[in-house]
């Protein structure tokens, strides 16, 4: 049987590690078994059903004292960590998921998408859009499934790639690519700005002539692809060709996110020998919906419109909220800080805030930082604190305006996940719009 991960057939001695399972390292080891490769696996914490599915397919716990030809490490985990460096100083290559699935499958082309902000609802609309230009095309990756899940079943794979995936990409090459934006994050991971854009833009690093780089304009990062900017206030074809006006994009698309997919799906079609038609783009566009808990209205009561954007932890995210809703906003900020830049939000935040609602563990410093009219919720537990917010929200707007979630802080002083924060908002806001005005 081959083990090796490296596409040659005959590599009996390549031993495979697994590091890290949960959702990547799941998807690695169902991809490894239907090739019909045994890999080894480790893991800090395995949960109960990644154990069993390990055991189900054959795959034995891993010895970090051993050697190993290739470990596929999960994107949470650091590139300098020790384990890694150890094994690597043993001979190991270390790659992540989308190499691996470009390696195994190079025949698959792959459309990669990154930036700060952004970058979901990009991936879900190129592919959306390469649909409807009669492409199978599927999304994965950092998104929901993961890649490896979805290689099989596609002639496109539109791939959503965070900076952790990015710092683990040898020699990988992208037909197409997109950079959303470049902003600030991750600095406990990446130290500096530097090196995380650095990780970022290794999404052009493979790139060659042929290939096709989508950025802002103004962006100029070093690259042999061919660069395509796109505009932020027009949705257009390479040459200009206007495919959708601003007003009739539908309701949650964001038009740079709806700008840089146009390019893509546009580079990705002719490089399918199919070319893209103006009209066919803009009878996507308006069919197309956004990604549940990105900017999303939950609910509306009256002239109150609810928008959850639970995700939005990021300045350059929440930025991008606070000035693309409707004022008056109530603004619900909190959670645990992650130590954002709050002097691009005090800008936007001037003469559409209102009063900003304050809950969770760092809501009140947060509030405070902003110095914006402010008033703090507390409860027991997340959906009652999350109820009082929202209420105390709604009352601030004296019937219309926005209540909005665009948090600024992580989720994980109350909730799970940035998702089960949004849920619960959503259930406060539907809540709140059916009550008698």
């Amino acid at each position: 049987m081959d083990s090796g991960v490296d596409g040659k057939k005959g590599a009996t001695e390549q031993r495979v590690l697994i590091y890290g399972l949960g959702r990547s390292g799941r998807g690695v080891a169902r991809f490894l078994a239907r090739e019909g490769k045994k890999a080894d696996w480790v893991d800090a914490r395995p949960a109960p059903e990644d154990e069993a599915l390990t055991a189900e397919l054959g795959f034995a716990r891993g010895d970090l004292q051993g050697h190993y030809h290739t470990v596929i490490a999960a994107p949470g985990v650091p590139i300098d960590h020790p384990d890694l460096l150890a094994l690597q100083e043993r001979g190991a290559e270390v790659i992540g998921e989308v190499v691996l699935a470009a390696r195994l499958r190079p025949e698959l082309p792959m459309v990669g998408v990154t930036g700060t902000a952004g970058k979901g609802g990009t991936t879900v609309l190129i592919a959306h859009l390469l649909r409807e230009c009669g492409v199978d095309a599927l999304e994965g990756g950092n998104i929901d499934p993961p890649l490896l899940d979805v290689v099989d079943r596609a002639e496109v794979a539109v791939v959503e790639l965070s900076s952790f995936q990015l710092e683990r990409v040898p020699g990988l090459r992208l037909p197409v690519a997109v950079v959303t934006n470049l902003g600030v994050d991750h600095l406990d991971r990446h130290r500096t700005v530097e090196a995380y854009h650095a990780a970022k833009l290794n999404i052009t690093a493979g790139q060659d002539a042929g290939d096709v780089l989508v950025l802002p304009a103004g962006l100029q990062p070093p690259t042999r692809a061919e660069v395509r900017p796109f505009q932020l206030d027009l949705i257009a074809l390479q040459d200009g060709t206007e495919v959708l006006p601003l007003a009739e994009l539908p309701e949650g698309l964001h038009p740079a996110n709806a700008a840089a997919a146009v390019l893509a799906a546009e580079a990705l079609l002719a490089r399918l020998g199919r070319p893209a038609q103006p009209e066919a783009l803009a009878a996507a566009l308006r069919s197309a919906r956004p990604v549940p808990g990105r900017f999303e209205t939950v609910a509306r009561r009256g002239n109150v419109r609810f928008i959850e954007d639970s995700i939005a932890t990021r300045t350059i995210a929440v930025q991008a909220a606070l000035e693309r809703a409707r004022p008056p906003i109530a603004w619900l900020v909190g959670g645990r800080d992650k130590g954002a830049d709050l002097a691009p939000l005090i800008q936007a935040a001037q003469g559409r805030v209102r009063k900003v609602i304050a809950f969770g563990e760092d809501g009140e410093a947060l509030a405070r930082g902003l110095g914006l009219p402010y008033e703090t919720v507390s409860g027991q537990g997340g959906d009652e604190v999350m109820h009082s917010a929202t209420r105390a929200a709604l009352h601030a707007l004296d019937g219309e305006g926005t209540v909005l979630l665009a948090p600024i802080g992580t989720s994980f002083d109350l909730f799970r996940d940035y998702k089960a924060r949004g849920e619960s908002f959503t259930r406060a806001a539907r809540a709140l719009a059916g009550e008698d005005a």
